[in-house]
């Protein structure tokens, strides 16, 4: 399996609202993608705004591609979500999962 991570800091005004973009369009649209498996929010307070670690784990690099396009490394952002943000990364991060434990 693979993660994929992104981060981003939103303005402190559209936390709220790009929790829900992702609970109402991000999420579902990968539910539908073959080879999905799950998707995490992680969210920290920092001095400018609301920083997202969002985390999504995946079957393979061809389920991601399904997604991202053919250049998986490439961040999907759209204009929508870019003008809720201070700053976001343009690419993402792959890791292979070695083992997991437990569940949160």
């Amino acid at each position: 399996m693979i993660s994929r991570q992104w981060k981003g800091i939103a303005k402190s005004s559209d936390a709220q609202r790009y929790i829900n973009h992702l609970r109402e369009d991000t999420f579902p649209t990968l539910a539908t993608i073959e080879g999905f498996v799950s998707a995490s929010i992680l969210q920290r307070t920092v001095p400018t705004g609301e920083e997202f670690l969002i985390v999504t784990a995946w079957e393979s690099i061809d389920a991601i591609k399904q997604f991202a396009g053919e250049d998986p490394v490439v961040a999907v952002v759209p204009a929508a979500v870019q003008a809720m943000m201070l700053e976001y990364e343009k690419v993402v991060r792959h890791y292979s999962i070695t083992e997991t434990y437990g569940a949160c």
